[in-house]
């Protein structure tokens, strides 16, 4: 069963983040992703599916017998995003990461211990992990497999961040890039433009209340979800359509939404500068960038993206590489338990039919097989009789369950 086991992702450690995005699905809405996730789940004869797409990884876990190679990872790309050149579907090696079996187990496990994470220690994917698995299987999309890897995988980060220091002086991709603006000097009364009202641009709305910045203007698809980081900030929300009409001026941009196209287009941030001219801070926290890359060329911008933090990010996991090895003994105590936790659920599964089938048998005996004998009994002796068949109907039920835990074990 866990040769099955298939992961096909793209991430910061194989790809220049900018490109991470031509393996996204690209969708504008959660209906359209449960869509093509449920096509590819059918089109491909997938058990189950999983995915996952952060700022610096997009990840498809599934379980499938059939072979994954450069000729399935090529075609399921292809359907992903038909835009993908000729050369990009040859060299899919060099860009797609195939794991399969224990391989794609453990690489799970680093991922939600954050092991993998382009900011080593950083808790979010961790989140991020849990409420992707949550839509998949909501969707119908997941299984026992996934179920049971996501389940260990959770209690295996739970320890890792727990008992190692991996987590310890907790950096992120917002922290990193919140670093890079202060080295700006931007005043605290700076007009920031907050676009974007996720889990990423409200971490950022926690850091610019931290550092005191009170002249923020939070734009969003839905106006609850913008008022909600515009408390963290005391700052003003506005609905996403409105940006076009924005006419205040800003001096700082900070742009994360779930949008797959880019949105800061050049025509709408000429809009946005209302006659200004100086150099703006821009920073793109979204994969694929939701800032175009025409608007860094034609404007004096100082432009941070997540590409531009590798450097950073570096560092941190420099101060981090002797956690990593304590991490990795820990995890691989839940790699080595897992088959058994496997095993467990398909004994589980062969057995469930069990109580069932001795219920029916206990119900034939006293209905069918000795019926006129019970008839002729009296209430007590009858009573006594439906007593003992229960008392022996969940030994009997028990009596397997528990040999197949101590087969497992």
């Amino acid at each position: 069963m866990l040769e099955h086991l298939k992961i096909l992702t793209v991430t910061h450690k194989r790809t220049n983040l900018n490109e991470i995005g031509d393996y996204v699905l690209k969708v504008d809405s959660k209906e359209l992703l449960r869509q093509h996730l449920q096509h590819l789940h059918t089109q491909f004869r997938l058990e189950e599916l999983l995915y996952l797409a952060t700022c610096n990884r997009v990840m498809y876990c599934f379980v499938t017998e059939h072979p994954v190679d450069s000729v399935f990872t090529a075609h399921f790309f292809q359907k992903i995003n038909p835009e993908l050149s000729l050369q990009q579907l040859e060299e899919i090696d060099e860009q797609v990461l195939i794991l399969e079996g224990e391989e794609a187990l453990a690489h799970m496990f680093d991922v939600a211990a954050s092991i993998d994470s382009l900011v080593v220690g950083e808790r979010q994917i961790l989140r991020q992990l849990r409420e992707a698995f949550e839509e998949c299987r909501d969707w119908g999309l997941t299984g026992d497999l996934i179920r049971l890897m996501i389940q260990q995988a959770v209690q295996s980060a739970k320890e890792v961040y727990g008992n190692t220091r991996i987590g310890e002086k907790p950096v992120s991709v917002v922290s990193l890039a919140i670093q890079q603006l202060m080295r700006t000097h931007l005043p605290k009364q700076a007009r920031i433009l907050l676009i974007g009202a996720g889990q990423t641009n409200n971490l950022v709305a926690k850091f610019l209340a931290k550092h005191g910045f009170n002249n923020v203007t939070i734009f969003n698809r839905s106006l609850p979800k913008a008022q909600e980081v515009a408390d963290l900030v005391m700052g003003k929300a506005r609905l996403l359509t409105e940006l076009e009409d924005y006419r205040e001026g800003f001096d700082a941009m900070i742009v994360c939404t779930g949008s797959t196209e880019a949105i800061i287009t050049p025509e709408l941030y000429a809009k946005l500068l209302k006659g200004e001219s100086g150099e703006k801070i821009v920073i793109d926290l979204a994969i694929p960038n939701n800032v175009a890359r025409s608007v860094v060329e034609q404007f004096p911008v100082h432009y941070i993206e997540i590409e531009g933090l590798r450097n950073l990010a570096k560092l941190n996991l420099a101060f981090r590489e002797q956690e990593i090895v304590r991490a990795h003994h820990l995890i691989k105590k839940h790699l080595i338990e897992f088959p058994a936790v496997l095993k467990q659920r398909r004994l589980e599964l062969a057995l469930r039919q069990v109580p069932e089938e001795i219920k029916a048998v206990k119900s034939k005996a006293i209905n069918e097989v000795f019926r006129k004998e019970v008839e002729v009994l009296d209430d007590t002796t009858r009573e006594l009789l439906e007593r003992m068949l229960t008392y022996m109907e969940k030994k009997c039920i028990g009596i397997p369950m528990k040999a197949a835990r101590e087969a497992v074990l």
